[in-house]
C-alpha cells in the first residue's frame, strides 16, 4: 500500500469531501482514511467495521477517521484500532491537515458550531465516477427531533455562486457530462449571501455561465422550499435533469409534527401534482423513515397509503434510527423488529411504484449516462442495461426502452 486508501459512508456531499482529501493526501503513504456518517447507527457500525478490517489486513497502515461521526464523538472512534489520528469535518478540508507533520497529531477536531464559511476547493475528478458533484450548500439551522447531523455539519452556509460555477466549469473540462448539486439543507442555499438569491438561481447561472454542461441535477430537497425557477426550469430548461427527490420522511401528518418537519403530506403531494404536471415523464424519489417513535399501526398505514398512492418510484427507506442527543431518542420507541418489518413493507410499496413507473418509459428514447459499459442512468434517473452490446462509460447514448425487471430497463440503441 502506498496512495491513501478512503473509504466513505454515507451522503453525497462526504463523496464530494473525500475527493477534497484524496488530493491533500496524496503525497502521504499507507494511510487509510475512513470518512463517517452518522445518520443512523448501521452507519456508524459499518464505518467501525471497516476500520477493524483495515487494521486486520494492513497492521502497518495509519487510519485516519473524519466525517459527522467522528465530529460528534472523537473520543469514541480514536480508541479503535489502528486509528492514529481523527480530524473534524472542517478540519478534513484543510490542506494544512494533511501536511506529513500534521499527521502525528491524534486530533484536529474544532467546534462546528462555530463554522462560518464552505470550503472553496476545486476538485476536477471522482474516483470511479462518471457522474460529478459540486457542494453548494454546508450545515443546517433546522432541529428535525431525528436528527443529529446539525451537530457534525454545523450551521447553513452557502457556496458564493462564483466558486460553484468555476467548479462546475472545471468539471465540465474534464470530461464529465453531468453533474449533481450537493449539500446538507440544499433548499436553504443563499439565504445567508448578499441578496439571498435561490437555489433555482443558482442553478440558471450555472446553466448560463458553462453551456458545456449537458446536464444539470438536484440532490434531496425539502418539499416547501423548492422555489420558482426551479419549477420553471423543470418545465423550459432540457438540461436541468427531470428528477426531484424529496426529504419527505413520513406520510402521517401526526408522525411529520412530531418530526419536526416543515411540511405536512398535503404538502408533499402537491409538489409531487405540480411536478408530473410539469413533466410527465418526471422521476420522483423521497426519503422516509418507518418506526419512527410513537408511531403505530394506523399512522403507519397512513404512510403506506401515502406512497402508495403518489407511486412514488425511488423509495429510499430507513429504519428509524436512535441518535443519542436528540428529542426523538427520549419518545417511546418502536421494537427494533417491528421498524424493519415495516421498512420492508414500505420497499415493497416502492419496488411496485418503480415496475408501474418503468413500465410507462416503454417504447421511449431515453438518453442514458453510461456508468459502465453495459448500464446507467435515465435523465429521469431509471436503471438502464444495454440489451446487448457494450457502450464507452462517460458517454451519453440514446436508447429505446423495451423490457422492464426487477433491476429496472433494457433497453436497445436507437
Amino acid at each position: 500500500m502506498t496512495r491513501p486508501e478512503i473509504l466513505t459512508f454515507g451522503c453525497r456531499l462526504n463523496t464530494w469531501e473525500s475527493e477534497v482529501m484524496r488530493e491533500h493526501a496524496a503525497a502521504l503513504n499507507d494511510v487509510i482514511i475512513v470518512n463517517t456518517c452518522a445518520v443512523t447507527g448501521e452507519a456508524e457500525r459499518q464505518a467501525r467495521q471497516a476500520i477493524r478490517r483495515a487494521h486486520r489486513d494492513n497492521p502497518a497502515a495509519r487510519i485516519v477517521v473524519t466525517g459527522c461521526a467522528a465530529q460528534i464523538d472523537p473520543d469514541r472512534w480514536a480508541t479503535l484500532p489502528g486509528v492514529t489520528r481523527v480530524l473534524g469535518n472542517e478540519e478534513k478540508l484543510k490542506a494544512e491537515s494533511w501536511a506529513p507533520a500534521a499527521m502525528n497529531e491524534p486530533r484536529a477536531v474544532s467546534d462546528i458550531m462555530a463554522a462560518k464559511e464552505t470550503a472553496a476547493h476545486l476538485v476536477t475528478e471522482f474516483a470511479g465516477r462518471t457522474r460529478a458533484f459540486v457542494q453548494v450548500q454546508q450545515g443546517c439551522d433546522h432541529r428535525c427531533t431525528f436528527c443529529i447531523i446539525p451537530f457534525g455539519r454545523g450551521p447553513s452556509r452557502s457556496a458564493p455562486v462564483g466558486v460553484v460555477v468555476e467548479q462546475v466549469r472545471a468539471l465540465v473540462e474534464s470530461g464529465y457530462r453531468e453533474v449533481v448539486l450537493t449539500g446538507v439543507d440544499m433548499t436553504s442555499w443563499g439565504g445567508d449571501l448578499p441578496g439571498q438569491p435561490s437555489l433555482g438561481q443558482l442553478c440558471r447561472r450555472v446553466l448560463g455561465l458553462v453551456p458545456g454542461l449537458e446536464r444539470l441535477r438536484l440532490s434531496s430537497v425539502d418539499p416547501v422550499e423548492i422555489d420558482e425557477d426551479i419549477w420553471r426550469l423543470l418545465e423550459h430548461e432540457p438540461r436541468f435533469m427531470p428528477y426531484l427527490h424529496l426529504s419527505l420522511q413520513a406520510g402521517s401528518d401526526l408522525i411529520l409534527k412530531r418530526m419536526k418537519r416543515r411540511h405536512l403530506a398535503e404538502d408533499a403531494a402537491r409538489v409531487i401534482a405540480r411536478a408530473r404536471a410539469l413533466r410527465p415523464d418526471i422521476g420522483i424519489g423521497a426519503d422516509v423513515i418507518a418506526g419512527f417513535p410513537t408511531e403505530d399501526d394506523a399512522l403507519f398505514e397512513e404512510t403506506r397509503a401515502f406512497l402508495a398512492e403518489q407511486g412514488v418510484p425511488y423509495l429510499h427507506v430507513f429504519p428509524y434510527s436512535e441518535r443519542p442527543g436528540t428529542p426523538a431518542a427520549r419518545m417511546r420507541a418502536v421494537p427494533v423488529p417491528e421498524r424493519k418489518a415495516r421498512a420492508a413493507r414500505l420497499r415493497e410499496v416502492g419496488a411496485e411504484a418503480a415496475d408501474r413507473y418503468y413500465r410507462t418509459l416503454l417504447g421511449q428514447t431515453l438518453w442514458v449516462l453510461m456508468e459502465t459499459p453495459t448500464s446507467g442512468h435515465s435523465e429521469q434517473f431509471a436503471p438502464v442495461r444495454l440489451a446487448e452490446g457494450e457502450a464507452e462509460a462517460g458517454e451519453i447514448i440514446s436508447l429505446r426502452a423495451v423490457a422492464v425487471d426487477a433491476a429496472g430497463l433494457l433497453a436497445e440503441r436507437v
